[in-house]
C-alpha cells in the first residue's frame, strides 16, 4: 500500500471507520451486559448447583429433563486469534440499494463495514485480528495484532479494493490456509458467486487445520429479489458479457439457478460444520451482527 494516501482515500477510510463504529454501538446497545462479546467464550461442562452459586448460570433445560439443578460452566479462551478474509473482486461492486444518505451501497461497502465492526469487537475484547484481501488471488495482508491501531490499518487495507478481476475464493483460501498459524476463527466475507466446489476445497483446508470458520455471504438485494420489470441492459462483471433482455421472461429461470447455487453453498458450509450468515445490502448490519452473536452464544 502507498505510504501517502490521497484525500479521497482518507475520506473513505474515515467514513468506513464511522460506519463500523455505528454498527458496533448499535450491537452493544442491544446486547445484555457481558465482559466478553461472543467470540471467545465456549461452553465447557455442567456441574451441580451449590448454595451461593449465581442462579443466572442455571441450565433450566437440564432441570426440565432431570429435575436437578445444574449450572453451565464456560471456558474463556485468552489470546484469541481471528482472521478477516474479504472478497474484493469485481462482482462486489454491484450496488442497486441506496443508503440513508442517498448514495449507492455496494456489496463491497457492506463487506468493509462488516469487517471493520468485527475488527472493533475482537480488539475490544483484547484479542488479535489479522486481515487478508483477495480477488483472483490474495492481494493485501496484515499480521494479527490487538493494538489500538489495527482496526485503522485494516480499514486502510480495505480501501485498496475492489479490483477489476474475477473472484476465486477457493484458491485464495488454499493459498492462505498454510499461513494463518495456530488455530483461531476465520471470517470469510464474500458474495461467493464463484465455484462452490473450489470453495469447498479451500474451506476443507482451513477446517483440517482446526480453524473455526464463519462465512458472511453478502448479496445485493436485487440479486436475491430480481425486481426488474422493464427491458433492461445487464452489464456483465468478471469477464461476463452485457445482456439486453426482458426481465420477466427470465426471472423464474434466474431465481431457480440462483437458488441452486445458494443451496450448494449452504451444503458446503453444513458439511464443513461452518456457520453461514447471509447478508443483504439493505440489511441493518447491527441487527445482523447481534442476531448471529446471540445465536452463537446459544450454541
Amino acid at each position: 500500500m502507498p505510504q501517502t494516501l490521497s484525500p479521497d482515500v482518507l475520506a473513505r477510510i474515515d467514513k468506513l471507520e464511522l460506519e463500523a463504529r455505528q454498527v458496533v454501538e448499535g450491537y452493544l446497545a442491544g446486547r445484555h451486559r457481558s465482559p466478553r462479546h461472543g467470540f471467545a467464550v465456549e461452553f465447557a461442562q455442567h456441574r451441580e448447583y451449590a448454595p451461593g452459586d449465581d442462579v443466572r448460570h442455571m441450565d433450566w433445560k437440564v432441570y426440565a429433563r432431570t429435575e436437578r439443578y445444574h449450572l453451565k460452566q464456560y471456558e474463556q479462551e485468552t489470546n484469541l486469534v481471528a482472521w478477516l478474509i474479504v472478497d474484493a473482486s469485481e462482482s462486489m461492486r454491484v450496488s442497486t440499494v441506496r443508503g440513508k444518505d442517498g448514495n449507492p451501497v455496494a456489496k463491497y461497502d457492506v463487506a468493509c463495514v462488516l469487517a471493520g465492526a468485527l475488527a472493533y469487537l475482537i480488539t475490544r475484547q483484547s484479542d488479535s485480528v489479522g486481515f487478508h484481501l483477495y480477488a483472483d488471488r490474495p492481494r493485501v495482508g496484515l499480521r494479527p495484532s490487538g493494538s489500538q491501531g489495527q482496526v485503522r490499518e485494516i480499514l486502510r487495507g480495505l480501501s485498496d479494493g475492489p479490483f477489476p478481476t474475477l473472484a476465486n475464493t477457493g484458491q485464495a483460501l488454499r493459498e492462505l490456509g498454510g499461513s494463518l498459524g495456530r488455530r483461531g476463527i476465520v471470517f470469510v466475507i464474500s458474495d461467493l458467486l464463484d465455484d462452490p466446489d473450489e470453495f469447498a476445497t479451500g474451506l476443507r483446508i482451513l477446517r483440517s487445520q482446526k480453524h473455526e470458520v464463519v462465512v458472511f455471504q453478502v448479496l445485493d438485494a436485487a440479486e436475491l429479489d430480481f425486481p426488474f420489470r422493464h427491458p433492461t441492459l445487464f452489464r456483465g462483471l468478471e469477464d461476463l458479457p452485457e445482456i439486453s433482455t426482458d426481465p420477466l421472461s427470465v426471472r423464474d429461470s434466474y431465481l431457480a439457478e440462483l437458488g441452486k447455487h445458494l443451496a450448494a453453498v449452504e451444503a458446503v458450509c453444513h458439511t464443513m460444520a461452518t456457520d453461514l450468515v447471509r447478508v443483504r445490502t439493505d440489511d441493518d448490519l447491527s441487527q445482523v451482527l447481534a442476531g448471529y452473536l446471540q445465536k452463537r452464544r446459544g450454541k
